[in-house]
């Protein structure tokens, strides 16, 4: 880090690991996702739910194995390029901007976060790679 400003690539390199796609929360999907994935793995959204996702306050969670990783997980997402905007933004997640203590605790279990600089430079990189993560995607 040769500036005062931190970069994605300073506090997050990712390993290729999987380990971001096993673990309790799951991710929930929005009706453009369940399309855009359905028609990747051809077939319509509700044969998606039905067969890949439980429903969990009235929205679809992709489901987990028993071994708690993602069912589209299988040494690679085998979903990639389709994958769900909350997958493709991680670690730089909207629970960080709330809470601090979340960027710790998926530091925890991802050997690629850096959680060894001072949180107010990490809590400004991630507000400026979702803000713009959240201005240019489109699902």
């Amino acid at each position: 880090m040769s500036s005062n400003r931190v970069k994605p690539s300073d506090i997050f390199e990712c390993q290729n690991c999987g380990d971001c796609c096993k673990g309790y929360g799951g991710t929930y999907l929005t009706d453009d996702e369940l399309k855009t994935i359905s028609d990747f793995i051809h077939t319509d959204p509700a044969s998606l739910v039905d067969r890949y996702c439980t429903i969990s306050g009235n929205r679809p969670l992709l489901t987990q194995r028993p071994d708690g990783y993602c069912i589209f997980w299988d040494q690679k997402c085998t979903i990639h390029p389709v994958k769900p905007k909350m997958c493709r933004d991680w670690p730089f997640l909207k629970t960080v901007l709330v809470d601090m203590i979340n960027w710790h605790t998926m530091g925890a279990s991802c050997k690629g976060i850096r959680t060894d600089i001072p949180d107010d430079k990490i809590m400004e990189c991630v507000r400026n790679v979702y803000l713009n993560h959240s201005s240019t995607r489109i699902i």
